[in-house]
């Protein structure tokens, strides 16, 4: 079985560096929670939104994200058992490349250069199972997809959901 795993808000946490950004920024401290729903630049005011949706193009926004809890000893079992590749869409955010390898180098070392896919457009992915936190990417695949929990998209009900890592042993048979 071949399994593709996106990157951010689902092995990676951009959505804590939004938050904590934001709170440099402008002094304001929001939480994961008030976003339940919807993106920061959503509920900022409107003066600060291009700010904040500038963020992640900025040249170190995706520099040493927190990694996701669980994340890295479940996409290791993942990887003894089947064929995983990681598939980001990076390339909207060119800074992002070397940060993103490095990120892998440093919290996910035993995937290897090879199953490293920084892509433009997900429909192009082709694989059994897609693990991503956003509709345009799952809507596009044609094998299953699998939505990981992310406060911007704990509203959507039409995939089958994956609430956090630990959940990859019932879902892919693990145990």
């Amino acid at each position: 079985m071949r399994i593709l795993i996106d990157m951010d808000d689902v092995l990676a946490d951009a959505v804590q560096r939004f938050l904590d950004w934001y709170e440099r920024d402008f002094g304001v401290k929001y939480t994961k929670d008030d976003l339940r729903g919807t993106k920061l630049h959503m509920i900022v005011p409107e003066e600060h939104r291009k700010i904040v949706h500038g963020y992640p193009h900025h040249k170190d926004f995706f520099q040493d994200l927190p990694v996701i809890e669980h994340s890295r000893e479940m996409v290791e079992e993942l990887h003894n058992r089947f064929e995983v590749y990681i598939a980001s869409a990076a390339m909207e955010f060119p800074f992002s490349l070397d940060h993103k390898n490095d990120w892998l180098n440093q919290y996910f070392p035993f995937i290897h250069w090879k199953r490293r896919i920084f892509c433009g457009d997900k429909s192009v992915l082709k694989g059994d199972v897609l693990i991503d936190d956003h509709d345009f990417n799952l809507s596009v695949f044609s094998g299953r997809a699998i939505m990981f929990s992310s406060p911007h998209n704990l509203l959507d009900t039409r995939y089958e959901r994956m609430e956090n890592w630990l959940e990859a042993d019932k879902i892919f048979d693990l145990k």
